[in-house]
């Protein structure tokens, strides 16, 4: 245990248990001794993965990247072959494995089949200066990823990166990819085919399951006719560039980022920088549940709803409209994205209703693909608010000079680079809450876990932390799963480096919770009190030393220990607003409460 670790004083309530022991009144030499023995029992279980094959996966991508010039995917696959990923179970196979090529094809632009080369760079003047003027692209997405990507028409895919989260995150994606595509070429390739076949025939000529044809034609919303066929043509031998990058360019994103961002939170630079709750979410449920422009225009989402019939929502409608009102919010929550598709008007419309009620969105400020909301706590409209934020004195929210900035939640290291600068250009935080979705070790799809330790891949380090909900604090609004607390996570660098050896290692230590966040974000924390920068490989309690909340709150959606689930039917669809709405519904009671009290 580090020397500073042993330092700190005794974690409270939630971290270390004090309720175990009394009170927080409890001796000094007693807290000490307390801090000393978890420490030294957290420092048991730690597991070294040090030699562990996904290691030397990352190892050889990034000393491959170091070249100047392209590299080819295929001299990465042995690697990715032996790293026996938990998502391409079946990469050493010779039948396909249809899920994994799905994962990876789904966080890959549509393009993706026509495309030779793929160039990695922070910014565009990165790739300008290489020669790449990827201003003049079309722009592509992905429905997996949020990610900015340019796409020259001949070839070329240009992929903005905003931390090395997003190398751990391509470099695999890519590498399944391509085994994966050139497995369903070669059988292609010996076998009769036809684009008019159905699933059950393609499903013959693969060796495949039927249902995994039909999941995957799902998953890519498209016709696996024309992609077989297109896959039928040629083998992939994709080649890879990473252009010259530093960690400085991170920053730089971040700082345009922010500077997007400024302008809504501070209009003025006379202004006074005013007191911020930050949150780590979506951009739709903080904006639903205080906005209420979904509850308020009833009538017209359900006429799109009936109409379309989004995921054969419509008989959950009416025994809601029937029986049941109180699930009548989600479903209206739900089914806005259709009414927003189906109406051409609606989308400003909602716009200009939740700026009347204090609700601004900035989408992708300075081009980083991370949205913001800035929330402004004394313009908005109690009146509005979902049914389950009702509670004494929020009439008293007027004389509020703070505000809620709320981000779509990003991925891994920019979670880090994201907050930090935040950090860097408000005024008084107040509490830092982050909800993002997770894989689950010990519960199941749509179950919400809170953890009260972190340990981070990235920096090595384990942090302790009194997390700000309980059980208590969610389990009312969620009805379809279970509230998990006294959990441990581990922060991965990437979903498809792990594989059962390792997830093995931490499962047995008591780490039931996979995600890629909460450790860059108490990485963050810890420098937004600290005037060091965050250690590594250490033991960190951040108990006392936040002068505000920290929350973090996960749900499942993902199981990778079942047996029973296929990797592409894990969307989570409506059945994940039931704990995405309890989650954020948590957070803002949270924030309210708080803002009240003051």
């Amino acid at each position: 245990m580090s020397r500073r670790a042993k330092q700190d004083r005794v974690a409270t309530d939630n971290t270390l248990g004090a309720d175990a022991v009394g009170t927080r009144n409890v001796s000094r030499l007693r807290a000490k001794a307390l801090c000393d023995q978890l420490g030294a029992e957290m420092e048991r279980q730690r597991p070294d993965t040090s030699s562990n094959a996904i290691e030397l996966y990352i190892r050889t991508y990034y000393s491959l990247l170091r070249s100047s010039g392209e590299i080819r995917v295929r001299s990465l696959e042995e690697a990715h072959l032996y790293g026996e990923s938990s998502l391409h179970l079946g990469a050493r196979e010779t039948v396909p494995d249809l899920s994994a090529f799905g994962y990876a094809a789904a966080r890959l632009p549509p393009s993706m089949p026509s495309i030779e080369r793929v160039i990695l760079g922070q910014s565009p003047e990165a790739f300008e200066s290489f020669g790449f003027e990827v201003d003049a692209w079309p722009r592509v997405r992905s429905p997996g990823r949020r990610r900015r990507m340019k796409d020259d028409g001949a070839g070329t895919l240009a992929l903005f990166i905003a931390s090395a989260s997003d190398i751990d995150d391509v470099v695999p994606i890519l590498a399944a990819y391509q085994i994966e595509w050139n497995k369903l070429h070669a059988r292609l390739s010996a076998h009769p085919w036809s684009t008019s076949m159905d699933d059950s025939a393609w499903a013959e000529t693969l060796d495949v399951p039927e249902d995994a044809v039909t999941s995957l034609s799902r998953a890519l919303k498209r016709d696996v006719g024309s992609l077989f066929a297109t896959i039928a043509k040629r083998p992939l031998d994709l080649r890879l560039r990473l252009l010259a990058g530093s960690f400085n360019q991170y920053q730089r994103a971040a700082e345009r980022w922010w500077r997007g961002i400024e302008p809504v939170y501070r209009p003025s630079a006379t202004d006074r920088p005013r007191p911020v709750y930050f949150v780590s979410s979506n951009t739709h449920a903080l904006a639903n549940l205080l906005g209420g422009y979904a509850l308020a225009h009833r009538d017209d989402v359900l006429r799109s709803a009936e109409h379309d019939n989004p995921e054969n929502i419509w008989p959950a409608i009416e025994r809601a409209l029937d029986d049941a009102p109180d699930d009548l919010p989600n479903l209206l929550y739900f089914c806005l994205r259709t009414h927003l598709r189906r109406e051409k008007s609606a989308r400003p419309a909602v716009q200009k209703w939740d700026a009347e009620g204090g609700i601004t969105t900035v989408h992708d400020p300075g081009e980083v693909e991370v949205s913001a909301q800035v929330l402004e706590l004394a313009k908005l409209r109690p009146e509005h608010f979902d049914p389950r934020l009702q509670m004494l004195g929020l009439d008293r929210l007027a004389g509020s000079d703070a505000v809620i900035i709320n981000i779509d939640y990003p991925l891994g290291m920019a979670a880090y680079q994201l907050l930090s600068r935040f950090g860097q250009g408000v005024g008084e935080v107040r509490g830092v809450y982050v909800m993002g979705k997770a894989a689950t070790l010990n519960g199941r799809v749509g179950d919400v876990m809170l953890s009260k330790v972190v340990h981070d891949e990235h920096s090595k380090n384990s942090y302790l932390y009194r997390n700000a909900f309980s059980t208590d604090d969610i389990g009312p609004y969620l009805k379809h799963g279970s509230v998990l607390d006294n959990q441990k996570a581990l922060t991965v660098r990437s979903a498809f480096l792990q594989n059962r050896s390792y997830m093995g290692v931490f499962y047995r230590e008591g780490y039931t919770v996979l995600e890629m966040e909460a450790g860059p974000y108490l990485s963050a924390v810890f420098e937004l009190v600290d005037p060091r920068q965050h250690p590594r490989d250490e033991i960190v309690s951040l108990a006392e030393r936040t002068p505000f909340e920290t929350g973090i709150i996960h749900y499942a959606s993902d199981t990778p220990y079942s047996r029973r689930q296929e990797l592409l039917s894990k969307s989570l669809g409506y059945f994940g607003m039931d704990a995405t709405y309890a989650c954020a519904t948590a957070i803002v009671r949270r924030i309210l409460a708080s803002e009240i009290a003051r």
